[in-house]
C-alpha cells in the first residue's frame, strides 16, 4: 500500500511541476544611462565646443581624413558621432558643402519612414545649422547636423552605432545623445 501512495505521490508531483511550452516574449537589455557631464573641447581645431564626459574626443587617423575631422566616441554605447570640418572659401564652396550634407542624408531614405528636419540658430556664437533625425528602424545614421557661420566655417556631423541598425531599440539612446549633439551646438564657437 506504501508503494502504491508512493507511486501515485511521485506521479502527481512530476507532473504538477511541468508548465508546458509556452513561448516567452523577446527580452532586451536593460540600458544603464549615465549622467549629464560636459567637458570643453578648446584645441588647436577651428573650432570649440563642449562634449560629453562618458565620450572621447579622437582625431581621424583614417588616410582619406582631411584636417581637423574627428569622433567623438561613445565606448558605452557602441557609437560615434563622426565630424567633418571644412575652411569655406565662397559661396560657392559653402552652396556645395550644404548640398553635400543634404545628399548623405537623404541616402537614408530606403530604409527611413521619416526625416526630420530642424534649423538652429545661435547668432551669438555665429552658429547657424540644421538637425537632422532619420527615423526608421534600419536607419544607418538616426542623427545627422550640420554647423556654420556662413563665411569661413563648416562643420557636419552624423551618429553611427556599430552595431546592426534598429532604431526602435536604440531610442533612449538615440534621444539621449540628441540632447549631446543640440549642447554641443549650444556651446560650438569658431576660432
Amino acid at each position: 500500500m506504501q508503494r502504491v501512495f508512493l507511486l501515485i505521490f511521485l506521479i502527481a508531483f512530476s507532473s504538477a511541476c511541468h508548465q508546458g511550452d509556452t513561448p516567452k516574449p523577446r527580452g532586451y537589455l536593460r540600458i544603464a544611462l549615465p549622467d549629464k557631464g560636459y567637458q570643453a573641447f578648446d584645441s588647436v581645431y577651428p573650432y570649440r565646443m563642449e562634449y560629453p564626459k562618458y565620450a572621447d574626443f579622437v582625431p581621424d587617423t583614417r588616410e582619406s581624413a582631411e584636417p581637423y575631422w574627428a569622433d567623438i566616441v561613445f565606448p558605452g554605447f557602441k557609437g560615434r558621432i563622426h565630424l567633418s570640418y571644412k575652411t569655406v572659401n565662397n559661396a560657392e564652396e559653402l552652396r556645395e558643402y550644404l548640398e553635400d550634407a543634404r545628399t548623405f542624408v537623404h541616402r537614408h531614405i530606403p530604409k527611413a519612414t521619416a526625416i526630420r528636419e530642424e534649423i538652429i540658430m545661435h547668432p551669438e556664437n555665429r552658429v547657424f545649422g540644421m538637425l537632422y533625425q532619420i527615423r526608421g528602424k534600419e536607419a544607418a545614421s538616426p542623427l545627422q547636423f550640420y554647423a556654420t557661420d556662413s563665411l569661413d566655417h563648416f562643420l557636419r556631423g552624423a551618429l553611427y552605432f556599430n552595431v546592426r541598425p534598429n532604431n526602435d531599440s536604440l531610442a533612449p539612446v538615440i534621444a539621449f545623445l540628441e540632447a549631446d549633439i543640440r549642447h554641443l551646438f549650444s556651446t560650438l564657437e569658431w576660432e
